[in-house]
């Protein structure tokens, strides 16, 4: 698990300025995979104390957008934040209670990356998502 410092280390290494909220999320994020921006922010005020939802939306905008963050929307999902970049992994979402967790990608090639008709386009990042039922859910009692 990262530490403060490292965390501080990634920021000024994505020239982003170290501050206490930034911290917080990538702690948060780290801490919490695949968690939603109010789960985010409730993990945060819980370190920072008060904190204004605008400035965890300012927060995560900026780690996305520098790539330390990875921003995911399953549809039907509000968008969650995942500290895992810099690689293509998938997820496998349960149909019914939405838990989502990581799948990698084929191991030794990604053959998610070899479209059928590339379209001209140079393909860097392939999105699947998995939809099934999640262990939990399958031995849950009808109703």
């Amino acid at each position: 698990m990262p530490t403060t410092a490292d965390f501080e280390r990634m920021l000024r290494g994505a020239k982003l300025r170290v501050t206490r909220p930034r911290v917080a999320v990538l702690t948060a994020v780290h801490d919490h995979p695949h968690a939603d921006t109010d789960s985010i922010l409730g993990v945060v005020r819980a370190d920072l104390g008060t904190v204004s939802h605008q400035a965890v939306y300012d927060v995560l905008r900026a780690l996305t957008g520098a790539g330390l963050l990875r921003r995911i929307e399953p549809p039907g999902s509000v968008a969650r934040y995942e500290a895992r970049v810099g690689d293509n992994h998938h997820h496998v979402v349960c149909r019914s209670c939405g838990a989502l967790d990581d799948v990698d990608c084929a191991v030794g090639t990604a053959p998610c990356l070899t479209a059928s008709d590339d379209h001209g386009f140079t393909i860097d990042e392939a999105e699947v998502i998995y939809w099934g039922t999640c262990p939990a859910c399958s031995t849950a009692p009808s109703s």
